[in-house]
């Protein structure tokens, strides 16, 4: 299965990024997530782990990859209430050209045995909740 949800934001790319590349300050604008602690030492560096806290209970994710460059991370879930397997998500902040503004994507595919309430929580409840929140800080 994959999820997908994209949007532009008014701010540059490099300002959108620059916060979003911080794999620790999830719960500052993602609706729902209650608290987050990147353990051992909380940095965002591939291999960071951080624990979510959520109404629908506590997600533990792997930063796979951080590109600067690309303005690009991967992570993974490695525990989840969500019934889930190989979730794997990218998300990516790029330039609008004409416009100055920032197009950021978030994708993910992973497998699951109930594909209709996963499909649901994954676009529903964090990829558009989380973009639209973006929206209001930037």
């Amino acid at each position: 299965m994959s999820a997908y949800a994209s949007t532009v934001i008014n701010a540059s790319a490099d300002e959108v990024w620059e916060y979003l590349r911080d794999f620790g300050n999830v719960a500052e604008w993602l609706p729902g997530i209650t608290g987050c602690e990147v353990e051992d030492g909380g940095d965002s560096r591939p291999g960071a782990v951080r624990r979510l806290e959520s109404p629908a209970g506590a997600f533990r994710e792997r930063l796979l990859t951080l590109d600067d460059d690309a303005r690009s991370a991967t992570y993974e879930i490695l525990e989840s209430p969500l019934p889930v397997r190989d979730y794997r998500a990218l998300y990516r902040v790029a330039p609008v050209t004409d416009s100055g503004r920032a197009f950021v994507e978030w994708s993910a595919t992973f497998e699951t045995d109930d594909a209709a309430k996963v499909m649901e929580f994954v676009v529903h409840q964090v990829f558009e909740p989380g973009l639209a929140a973006l929206h209001g800080r930037f």
